[in-house]
């Protein structure tokens, strides 16, 4: 599976262009299906940088890399996937879903 498409790069704005914004979109989520890990991307550097949400073993905001979830292989052998089923999704709400300390 692509985790970087044309069409999505085409929708995620720029690293830096949501500084200030209260509740940024969310524009693509990527899981492993074998773990608990999720990453939410807001902004691409159009390169490798997300700028997201990461909820793991703590709900985090910060940079993730695009080769880095390529290379992963999480449990069982599966890869990191994209969520083909995703809809932009205000931080807010989604802080709702994954942030279990709030």
């Amino acid at each position: 599976m692509k985790l970087m498409t044309n069409e999505l790069l085409k929708q995620l704005p720029p690293l830096g262009a949501t500084d200030g914004d209260p509740d940024p979109i969310i524009r693509a989520k990527y899981f492993d299906p074998g773990g608990a890990w999720t990453w939410l991307a807001i902004e691409y550097d159009g390169k490798d940088t997300f700028f997201g949400a990461v909820s793991g073993q703590v709900f985090e905001l910060g940079y993730f890399s695009l080769a880095e979830l390529e290379q992963t292989t999480g449990a069982f052998g599966l890869h990191i996937e994209r969520d083909l089923y995703f809809k932009p999704t205000p931080l807010s709400e989604i802080r709702k879903q994954y942030d279990r300390y709030g």
